[in-house]
């Protein structure tokens, strides 16, 4: 059997029998999908559209339909989505869970009177942090 013949054969061959980098890779890969959050979960869970949740995430409406429908998240965006995460049961906290999309949507005097969403896509979410620490803590700055 030639040289050719049998790498096109081992290629053929499931990556853990191999032994090879990328077969480690490849279970790497399903571990971590194991840890990923869920996209529309998450934007479910902030009562958010696609759209709203694009303007959130910094990412297109496609790449979010994309991520719903099961392609996996890796490196920035995986943390992206889990920055996100934390910011919706943060602010669960503090404000009843069903109204969370609708209050991010809304002009508050709080910001200036800017939309929370806005205060994020400025890259100013320590401001909405700040404000949740304040209102658990009761006692503002």
């Amino acid at each position: 059997m030639s040289t050719k013949a049998r790498k096109s054969r081992a290629a053929r061959k499931a990556p853990e029998a191999l032994g090879s980098r990328r077969a480690k890779a490849s279970r790497a890969t399903l571990r971590s999908a194991a840890k990923q959050p869920a996209v529309r979960d998450v934007r479910k869970k902030l009562g958010m559209t696609r759209k709203a949740f694009s303007r959130l995430t910094g990412y297109s409406e496609r790449t979010i339909a994309n991520w719903e429908s099961g392609q996996p998240l890796g490196g920035t965006r995986l943390q992206r989505i889990a920055e996100i995460q934390r910011l919706q049961k943060a602010l669960a906290r503090v404000i009843r869970a069903e109204y969370i999309g609708e209050w991010l949507q809304r002009p508050n005097q709080g910001f200036a009177g800017l939309k929370p969403l806005e205060v994020i896509e400025r890259g100013e979410a320590d401001r909405i942090w700040r404000m949740i620490h304040e209102l658990e803590s009761g006692e503002p700055d």
